[in-house]
């Protein structure tokens, strides 16, 4: 399940205690988010668990969009051990995030 970010402190805090974590920025009026927001929450629930889930209204909370450099939505920003890892936006698929999660997730947890 998702986290929602209620500040850009509680967002950074995750970043740095989390060893996995997935943040999924998104806005009201972005209806590709709302398709694709429980696709996402399914694959990381079902592939890898011990990843955190973060969401982020970008229209709600504009300083940390503004501060990770996401401008369109949605955005999948994937840190492992604090740093940004993945970055995607606008179109992709599923299967190419499953993908390119899969090795720096293995060599984190398994």
């Amino acid at each position: 399940m998702f986290i929602e970010i209620q500040s850009l402190e509680e967002f950074d805090r995750l970043k740095q205690e989390e060893p996995a974590l997935l943040g999924y920025f998104s806005t009201e009026a972005c209806n590709v988010c709302k398709v694709l927001k429980p696709k996402v929450a399914e694959l990381i629930e079902n592939e890898f668990p011990k990843m955190k889930l973060a969401y982020v209204k970008s229209d709600v909370l504009p300083d940390v969009a503004g501060q990770h450099r996401v401008f369109a939505a949605p955005t999948i920003l994937v840190f492992f051990g604090g740093h940004e890892t993945i970055r995607k936006s606008r179109s992709f698929g599923i299967d190419e995030l499953r993908r390119e999660i899969s090795r720096p997730y293995s060599l984190i947890f398994e």
